[in-house]
């Protein structure tokens, strides 16, 4: 698989890195979101998100259980965000009703939900981040042509260095901020963007210095330190008071550890300078004068522990290890990289080790302002931002200090005969948590005079392998392996980068066929490696490669500043000045051996032919290094529990590990010959967009895109879509249309949704619209692939009011590309589905391992499942074990029956949006029309909108209705509760109140149950929009205390919050809550997809608000104190009409610390019984329960 490239978004964790939800082995980008989640140890999420971004190696079975958890596609959400700050590995960067699908939002504002979103523009880049995650090779093979013509203006930036010499910093042709680089006199390396048109300031430091770095004596100190810089400075001594006042400036922080770096970042809202000076100011105070206070590195411990314990069931964590557990033991990649109490604590006591004054000294000698790399972008001019960053950067140390990386040159990485686990010619087979079950084959590349990293920085030859590899297209290994019904999935890229060596591994996601041939699916891999080694690549592939990047280069768009400083400040570790911006985002850089890429234009091909060789020579190295003798296999299965005889020692997976038998070795080296097997070279892609094609109808003035713009019009609305087409109420279509006045982009979005009430109407029917948009996406997937690469999407989604089809991308071939997936699915519904049961039992199989990942679900996010579905009505919301049932009685006819009637009758609504005119846009929904040829329903056939359920309403001072569930999987150690109140309010004021008081309440309720109490790791609270109501939501997960700790903590929290959090408050205060607010709602859109996605979700509700955000800006301007105390009176004290509506969901452990007393299944509620109501009137549920109780919560509205 491969994935396509923004400027802004290289390294996020976003919703946004999928081609479509409908399509499940799109979605198994699972290596793109594991490498991330393995490099970063801890940012999942974030270049998760994922715990962040599970669209990824569980990309096959997280889909699935996304659909059981998550309500339908008219919900609004904002994720509750774990705002915690000092995070490594994998940390949960978001919590929402999805927690596998992380993206970190400002509590306070709301956004669209994601996982439904119809407009995913693909994106991703290719530097040291994106390798990583650029597991499916970033661009297509194909046409020999050249298409991409150069830009007209040259972007270069002309800066200034240390020395006074002039730089060019190259940026992309459409980027028009203004860039400066230069180094502070201490050492400090600086990048600075002014960006008038933004109200948002991000900033990111790079420390050169990970985990490996680790005394050996201290396994988790980086890390530990990451989490002390947080917790107070000596300008700034209160602990927390960074993340208070960022939650008052609309803001957020957080930090990752890696291997070799750390990073940490923030962003705020701007507008003010004086605010971003501060923030500046506090954030520079980190690296030159942090506290280490006794206290506070006690209480941190907490965490550290509560943060592994939160770990040890992710099969993330636990895979990685194993891995690490392959190197050599005197190199620190092998080390253990989190730490833990006992690590930290317990073994530095035994060792008569002081940890604080170990902590002080680990800070001592690797922060130095000479091994820092500082980024930020901000709407204040160059100049000031220049002044700004002295005064809150120029008192860092210069220490002096060499790279970490010195101590351990002479260290082989891997040793077979020095490692827990040998490197080589052995195979692990691990019992994983979920019901995985693929195979691994990693190599690692040590750098040396056959391949040098810079071979690797500069010509990236990991990006033609793995496109190569993890083609999907007609000859490719993934379709030779689906025919052989072996594979669902398989993804290709570089793993493990450090300064010394990487890893490149090829994962494929085995069906049950296929675990039982695993040799020979190892053998087509080699067989596939031996042909890239001796069948010569075509110049094509490479030619297309760049081409197709470079036209992601050429029309590359600001994304979120957060993810651009973190891409920025890692970037500027390993490239000259004039590449930290096109170094991660573009290929061939070394023009020739002698001098690097020095123009911004995006090129048709090579500029010349010994570049081209040059880069075929690398390619070639890395081939070289991708033998039999050398790999490192593994295998995950469920099958293997109970026959394991090993335990890996710091996450306690069952493993195996046996040698792989001479004979099968002899038959990888020898393999059978692609032609054998129908494996060939892709040929070149037809999708990729002409000159012609490429013209933007409507340009933009250069000036609108980057002027600053006045309050008055920040809050004036942007201009709608319009109806073009309108068959009345009874007719076919309603068609809403609007040419792109704002990005300037050649691109457009085209969403058909057929309206019907069938096609969701029971557990069984949404089953079957899980198993045919697998199918359906599956079979398209060879077409498809091609067009994915060439920067096109299509998405298949069939949803509790009917079903979507989203296409979109670069408008040239969009119409024939829509109009050839339309047909496919409607012409004759035979041709997506299942030859015969044999292939529709690996499907079945599929969506079976995801509907029981959610036993493994981590104690929080199932707190959030069911407090979630308590407001969710019945048929837009089916519960995992209604729809494991359902899916146990499915068949193929059934299946059948059931697409045959997809596309019988409807009611058609369609937003084309972008670079299309109005004729064009006609044209294309007729096409769509009778290519579909639907019959038309009438008015009251159509399906209902969603509408929330209300809770109970309770007395004032009553405890809320409760809901008490076991945690699934018995290992499982952590506890976890939610409290939420229910806002039935409607109107645009009461909506930003809530998101107020969501700051407001923030980093206290942080700070007193995470920092002061230390109840666990994940301590979040946060608002989400559901139809036109809000809910406030805290959260609390643990393995320390019991659920009823935890529950009565949150209890007592909320019950200060007037008195202590409220009152205080002054008319400033809030009115600098609201300002913050105001400019995170009115911060412009940095995509056309943004703004599609807005647009059709006002379009789907019915609420056609296409001006929501410039309502509630006009709200925010009249909120008072007083407003927030009534608010709060009436919604969590209950003193108005529609009162006191709170439920509790908690999540009980089996096992540990946290352990309590089993919940029962059914308090009784369920049959009527007054058990489950207490003399208080609490109702108390059981899992049993739920559904009665939403049905007569149903019959309420």
């Amino acid at each position: 698989m491969s994935h396509c490239c923004d400027l802004d978004t290289c390294n996020e964790p976003r919703w946004i890195r999928r081609y479509s939800i409908g399509s499940l082995h799109n979605q198994f980008s699972f290596l793109r979101w594991w490498k991330e989640g393995r490099r970063k140890e801890g940012r999942m999420p974030h270049k998760s998100t994922p715990e962040g971004r599970m669209m990824s190696i569980y990309g096959l079975l997280a889909f699935c259980i996304l659909q059981t958890i998550l309500p339908v596609n008219s919900f609004l959400v904002a994720p509750l965000r774990t705002r915690r700050h000092g995070q490594s590995w994998g940390a949960l960067q978001s919590i929402n009703v999805c927690p596998s699908y992380g993206t970190r939002t400002s509590s306070s504002q709301l956004t669209a939900r994601r996982d439904n979103d119809p407009v995913q523009e693909p994106e991703g880049c290719i530097d040291s981040v994106a390798r990583r995650h650029l597991l499916f090779s970033l661009l297509a093979t194909a046409a020999a042509t050249g298409t991409v013509s150069p830009a007209v203006a040259s972007t270069a930036v002309k800066t200034r260095a240390e020395e006074n010499e002039v730089i060019d910093i190259i940026k992309p042709p459409l980027d028009n901020r203004q860039y400066e680089t230069y180094t502070l006199p201490n050492g400090l390396r600086v990048l600075l963007c002014s960006d008038p048109s933004s109200n948002t300031a991000a900033a990111a430091m790079d420390v050169h210095v990970g985990a490996c770095a680790d005394p050996v004596e201290v396994p988790g100190l980086a890390h530990f330190n990451e989490h002390m810089l947080f917790l107070g400075t000596e300008k700034y001594p209160q602990e927390e008071s960074f993340t208070g006042f960022l939650s008052s400036n609309g803001g957020f922080s957080n930090a990752f550890t890696d291997s070799e770096n750390t990073v940490y970042y923030f962003d705020m809202e701007a507008e003010a300078e004086s605010k971003l000076k501060e923030g500046l100011d506090r954030f520079g105070s980190f690296f030159s004068s942090p506290l280490f206070t006794e206290s506070a590195t006690g209480r941190e411990l907490n965490a550290i522990e509560s943060e592994n314990s939160k770990n040890l069931q992710n099969d993330i964590f636990r895979i990685y290890q194993l891995e690490k557990s392959r190197a050599n033991k005197n190199h620190p990649f092998s080390k253990f990289f989190t730490g833990n109490k006992k690590t930290l604590l317990d073994d530095t006591k035994r060792q008569g080790i002081d940890l604080r004054k170990e902590l002080i000294k680990f800070y001592e000698t690797y922060y130095s302002a000479n091994q820092m790399t500082l980024a930020i972008v901000a709407p204040q001019s160059l100049s000031k931002l220049k002044k700004n960053v002295e005064e809150s950067f120029g008192a860092i140390p210069n220490r002096g200090s060499p790279k970490p990386e010195e101590s351990w040159k002479d260290v082989p990485p891997f040793d077979n005969g020095n490692s827990i686990v040998p490197s080589s010619k052995y195979v692990v087979e691990a019992v994983p948590v979920q019901d995985l079950r693929q195979v691994s084959l990693s190599w690692p590349v040590v750098y040396g005079p056959d391949y040098t990293v810079e071979d690797g920085l500069y010509k990236k030859p990991n990006v033609y392998v793995g496109h190569l590899l993890g083609h999907e297209g007609p000859g490719s290994l993934l379709s030779y392996l689906k025919k052989k019904g072996w594979a669902n999935g398989l993804g290709s890229s570089n793993n493990a980068e450090l300064s010394d060596f990487e890893t490149f591994e090829v994962t494929v996601e085995l069906t049950n066929k296929g675990l039982g041939k695993i040799d020979e699916v190892c053998e087509a891999i080699f067989s596939y490696i031996k042909m890239l080694s001796e069948q010569s690549i075509p110049n094509y592939v490479f030619n297309e490669v760049l081409q197709l990047q470079e036209l992601q280069w050429r029309f590359t768009t600001k994304g979120e500043p957060s993810s651009y400083v973190q891409s920025l400040v890692e970037s500027m570790q390993k490239y000259p000045p004039s590449l930290y911006i096109a170094g991660p985002r573009r290929l061939a850089l070394d023009e020739t051996p002698d001098r690097l890429l020095s123009s911004p234009d995006p090129r048709p091909a090579f500029s010349s032919n010994a570049q081209l060789e040059a880069n075929r020579k690398a390619t070639l190295s890395l081939l070289s290094k991708l033998t039999v003798d050398s790999v490192m296999m593994a295998v995950l299965s469920k099958s293997f529990e109970g026959k394991t005889d090993r335990v890996e020692k710091w996450y306690g997976t069952n493993y195996n590990v046996r040698p792989i038998s001479s004979s099968t070795m002899f038959n990888w080296m020898h393999p059978s010959p692609p032609e054998q097997l129908g494996i060939a070279y892709p040929k070149p892609n037809a999708f990729i967009p002409s000159e012609k094609g490429l013209k933007v109808k409507k340009p933009v003035p250069e000036e609108k895109l980057l002027k600053a713009r006045t309050f008055e019009e920040r809050i004036k609305p942007i201009s709608p879509p319009t109806i073009i087409r309108d068959d009345g109420e009874e007719g076919r279509w309603t068609v809403h249309y609007k040419q792109d006045d704002r990005f300037g982009q050649p691109k457009a979005f085209v969403i058909f949704e057929l309206l019907t009430q069938e096609v969701y109407s029971s557990a069984k029917s949404a089953v079957l619209a899980q198993l045919y948009q697998l199918c359906a996406t599956d079979h398209l997937e060879e077409y498809a692939y091609d067009a994915t690469l060439a920067g096109l999407i299509y998405n298949i989604q069939v949803l509790p009011r009917g079903v979507r089809l989203t296409f979109g991308g670069y408008n040239d071939k969009l119409e024939n590309f829509a109009n050839y997936v339309t047909g496919e699915l409607s012409r004759d519904v035979t041709n997506v589905l299942p030859e015969d049961t044999v292939e529709f039992e690996r499907y079945k199989d599929q969506i079976t391992r995801g509907f029981s990942a959610f036993d493994a679900k981590q104690p929080y996010g199932l707190a959030i499942y069911y407090s979630t579905l308590a407001l969710t009505p019945l048929r837009f919301q089916y519960t995992n074990s209604q729809l494991r049932e359902a899916l146990k009685s499915t068949t193929l006819s059934d299946l059948t029956t059931y697409a045959k009637s997809l596309w019988s009758s409807g009611k058609g609504e369609a937003l084309v949006q972008g670079n299309l005119d109005k004729n064009e846009a006609l044209r294309l929904v007729s096409s769509i029309d009778n290519t579909l040829g639907f019959k038309t329903i009438t008015s009251d056939e159509y399906p209902p909108r969603l509408k929330v359920l209300h809770l109970p309403r309770i007395s004032p001072g009553a405890f809320p209705t409760r809901i008490s569930t076991s945690v699934p999987n018995v290992s499982n150690s952590n506890a976890a509760s939610q409290l939420t109140i229910q806002c039935l309010g409607r109107n645009q004021k009461d909506h930003v109140i809530i998101e107020i008081l969501s700051a407001i309440l923030e980093q206290p309720f942080y700070e007193e149950l995470r920092t002061r109490q230390q109840l666990g790791y994940i301590v979040s609270s946060g608002v989400k929009a559901i139809e036109e109501t809000r809910v406030l939501s805290l959260i609390v997960q643990s393995s320390v205390a019991p659920v009823k700790k935890l529950t009565a903590e949150i209890l007592k929290f909320a019950d200060s919050i007037r008195s202590k959090l409220l009152e205080p408050l002054s008319e400033g205060d809030v009115a600098l809550y609201a300002k913050g607010l105001l400019d995170r709602k009115t911060e412009p859109d940095k995509t056309l997809a943004t703004e599609v996605t807005r647009n059709w979700g006002e379009i789907a509700s019915g609420r056609f608000e296409f001006d929501r955000i410039q309502r509630e800006a006009g709200a925010l301007l009249d909120v008072n104190k007083n407003d927030i105390l009534q608010f709060w009176d009436n919604y969590y004290l209950g003193q108005s009409e529609s009162g006191r509506r709170l439920i509790i969901s908690e999540a009980v452990p089996k096992s540990g610390v946290a352990a309590s007393k089993a919940p029962v299944a059914s308090t009784g509620y369920s049959r009527g019984g007054k058990t489950s109501i207490g003399a208080d009137g609490v109702i108390k549920l059981g899992v049993e329960d739920i559904e009665m109780f939403r049905r007569d919560r149903q019959e309420q509205i």
